[in-house]
């Protein structure tokens, strides 16, 4: 069962009631969304993190270009109310199916795929300042998590110290009414990237003899992932690691785990780790654990025009970043994790993070 959110729900209830006070006013009905694109966000450097902008566009009925638009926002919003009634969590999928018909005796469809009712959700998000998660709605589980913690999920427990090589999938929604942390023994979080290198950790054991918590988004970390994690620094006091392939997409990744996103700027003060930092690999590791060339790949001009970007933008300013990205288009070469098996298959699990982590080699 969902735990309802009263306050939400008044929040949905309250788009109705803007139409219907509008239509009795002969108005046209206007929801303000705020803009969801680097123009309108700013880094709030004592924060750490990243925050929406005041910009606002405004979604109008009697407008031909966004009438379709407005529409979709309160089908939606009304299926997400339905969902807090029923006190139940669906998925964006289902969401999608939910709102999904033909319109009249037309050929016209209120949704044609759910590339377009996904992004109705986040505009909705950001209007209400609710959380997806809040509206009840989850995604797939994508994360999986390894290490001495112990969770209460549905009144069941599950330690994760005792799941095998397998680990603990992450529910997409983790907030304490649904999953509590009983009890956390580590010492630190190590969010891996890729799950490959998670594999090798898990079956190495190196949670164990590193006394720490190794979790995954298998790529771009999803929000459970990420508020876990948050979660797990803020509430047990754990420093959080982030291990992501040297390249402009592994830069990025971490800069969302620690800065939190453009897109739902909103949503940083939840989900930013601004104490986060990079272990790596970073584009001085090839040279200081002598990896061959040969094992490195060509940047390409999209990687290079993403990193050119990523120098830009005000998080990435401190002189420690600026020469890391320098370094790694001056040697025209990305590494991903994957490569430090030339040197060994355990070679990440017995050389290189042993010794990231002696030395405090990690970036900021």
């Amino acid at each position: 069962m969902a735990k309802r959110h009263p306050a939400v729900e008044k929040k949905l209830v309250g788009l109705a009631d803007l139409v219907i006070d509008a239509a009795a006013r002969k108005k046209d009905p206007a929801i303000a969304i705020p803009v969801r694109s680097l123009s309108n966000v700013t880094f709030n450097v004592k924060k750490g993190f990243i925050e929406m902008g005041k910009n606002k566009q405004m979604r109008t009925f009697f407008n031909v270009g966004m009438a379709k638009k407005f529409m979709q926002t309160m089908l939606v919003a009304d299926a997400l109310n339905e969902l807090q009634k029923a006190d139940l969590t669906t998925s964006l999928r289902e969401i999608y199916y939910r709102t999904k018909h033909t319109m009249g005796d037309s050929h016209e469809n209120t949704f044609d795929d759910q590339a377009e009712s996904d992004p109705v959700i986040e505009d909705l998000e950001v209007g209400l300042s609710a959380l997806r998660e809040e509206f009840h709605v989850r995604a797939e589980n994508a994360g999986t998590i390894i290490g001495p913690v112990v969770f209460e999920d549905d009144g069941d427990k599950v330690d994760c110290a005792k799941l095998g090589k397998g680990g603990y999938s992450v529910p997409s929604i983790v907030e304490e009414e649904y999953l509590k942390i009983k009890k956390c023994t580590a010492d630190f979080v190590l969010l891996i990237e890729k799950g490959t290198q998670w594999n090798r950790l898990a079956e190495d054991k190196f949670w164990r003899k590193y006394n720490c918590i190794l979790l995954t988004g298998n790529g771009q970390p999803p929000r459970g992932v990420r508020r876990l994690a948050r979660r797990l620094h803020e509430e047990k006091k754990l420093p959080v690691y982030v291990l992501v392939d040297n390249d402009p997409w592994g830069y990025y990744i971490y800069s969302v785990v620690k800065q939190g996103s453009i897109n739902l700027a909103f949503e940083s003060q939840r989900m930013a780790i601004p104490d986060a930092k990079f272990i790596g690999l970073s584009s001085a590791d090839p040279e200081s654990y002598d990896l061959p060339r040969n094992v490195g790949i060509k940047l390409n001009d999209k990687d290079i025009s993403r990193a050119k970007e990523l120098m830009n933008y005000a998080w990435f300013q401190k002189k420690e970043w600026q020469v890391e990205i320098k370094r790694m288009l001056t040697s025209g070469l990305k590494y991903e994790l994957d490569a430090l098996a030339n040197k060994d298959f355990q070679y990440l699990t017995k050389t290189y993070l042993p010794k990231k982590l002696k030395d405090r080699d990690w970036l900021d």
